[in-house]
């Protein structure tokens, strides 16, 4: 793999794409650190750690910038919530769905729609976090002025955020909104590592328990990677026709299945609903010890059995749902059917389409169960064994699918060059 790398870094074309990737990066960092005005961010210190709360989440995302208020703390979740929004309606709204399937000049319609959508939750998002950052008395001095100023630069970070992100997607490596999540996870790590260090130094930990997280970890991983590269391959064969003087088909290809279809979108619905309770609870005085809702707070805090079983059914139930709305069997025997093609011992038409929606539940109901051990195995290990892994299940999914995807175009771009690549 060095030889590798040092065989792309002789690319120029290559060479140069990863060191503007590098320097967005370099600026995206830069940004997460710059505080908005007329905030104390030393008041909300530690206030946003941990998954209780929504926010936990977008400050794992935003890389810690969430927590200090910075120009950057939205980071790039409303395109994410935008871009989902978009993609839900496009199989809603039939206006929508039209503009999808017009091709090149449809998809840059659809991608001016999800700006301008991140605009506007931009908008909401960072008035809901300036709601919150004044009840905790961040905000000095607060007037209508400074609270117009600091919801303006949340925005306006989010929008440049974006525009990021559609740079190194045409200029660099890789997809720029999932290399500035990856960027924005990783860049956790450094802070991970010295909490280990630390709980070693004053006997929290022990080198046992080190040494179990450590090879706990790895094994996680390399299960991710396995799982994100599963798939079922469904056989197909396209007979031989003539058309004109010349013979089309007589070849055998399949339909990749893969075992996670949905990449880590149910994770994120059903985390954003199991942690809005808590997360509108903060927006209200503390309950009194043992009255109703003081015992209901407790109940839905992220460490206690009926939240992980909650979370699990949640996942299970977004994925299916998610499946179900992107793929269509009936569609796809359709298309094989038209094109001359037949899946060996399979009648086309009705029974094409019953044998891919069998198939396709099978793998559903794995990739299912997959994602949500991942997301219930840190609330676990935490509830149960007392072990912290340090990171989440969404985080470990979008760290390693941005890995394996910026890895397969570093590939194609090798290959193209005649260089051997990093799979092989």
């Amino acid at each position: 793999m060095i030889e590798t790398l040092k065989n792309a870094w002789k690319i120029p074309e290559l060479r140069q794409k990863i060191i503007f990737t590098v320097l967005m990066l370099i600026i995206f960092r830069i940004g997460s650190v710059i505080p908005v005005p007329y905030l104390d961010p030393s008041v909300l210190s530690g206030l946003f750690e941990g998954s209780a709360t929504i926010f936990g989440y977008f400050n794992i995302l935003s890389g810690g910038a969430f927590e200090d208020a910075t120009i950057f703390a939205l980071s790039i979740n409303p395109y994410i919530n935008a871009s989902i929004i978009i993609q839900l309606l496009t199989v809603a709204i039939p206006q929508l769905e039209a503009m999808a399937k017009e091709g090149v000049e449809g998809r840059k319609k659809l991608t001016q729609i999800t700006r301008y959508a991140t605009v506007i939750l931009g908008l909401v998002m960072g008035f809901g976090y300036y709601m919150v950052l004044r009840r905790y008395g961040a905000v000095s001095p607060d007037n209508f002025f400074t609270g117009l100023v600091i919801v303006l630069t949340f925005t306006a970070g989010t929008a440049f955020i974006m525009w990021l992100g559609e740079q190194i997607t045409e200029n660099g490596i890789g997809n720029g909104i999932s290399i500035i999540l990856f960027a924005g996870i990783i860049s956790r790590g450094p802070s991970a590592v010295q909490a280990v260090i630390a709980m070693n130094q004053n006997g929290t930990l022990n080198v046992f328990t080190t040494i179990l997280i450590i090879v706990l970890a790895i094994a996680v991983i390399a299960f991710v990677v396995f799982m994100s590269n599963a798939e079922r391959r469904i056989p197909v064969s396209y007979a031989k026709r003539v058309v004109g003087r010349k013979m089309y088909g007589g070849q055998n290809t399949h339909i990749p299945l893969k075992v996670n279809m949905s990449g880590v979108l149910p994770i994120i619905f059903a985390g954003s609903i199991c942690t809005f309770p808590a997360t509108i609870a903060m927006l209200f005085p503390a309950p009194e010890v043992g009255t109703f809702w003081y015992n209901f707070q407790q109940w839905i805090q992220p460490n206690t059995v009926p939240y992980a079983v909650v979370y699990f059914l949640l996942i299970i139930f977004f994925n299916y749902f998610y499946v179900a709305i992107q793929f269509s069997p009936v569609e796809m025997a359709n298309n094989i059917k038209n094109n001359g093609g037949f899946i060996p011992g399979i009648r086309p038409g009705k029974p094409t389409s019953d044998f891919i929606s069998r198939s396709l539940s099978k793998i559903t109901f794995l990739g299912a169960g997959f994602l949500g051990i991942i997301a219930t195995l840190p609330i676990i290990l935490s509830t149960g064994f007392k072990i912290n892994l340090y990171i989440g299940g969404t985080s470990l999914l979008i760290i390693v699918g941005v890995a394996l995807e910026t890895v397969r175009q570093l590939e194609s771009q090798m290959l193209m060059r005649h260089y051997k690549g990093f799979l092989e």
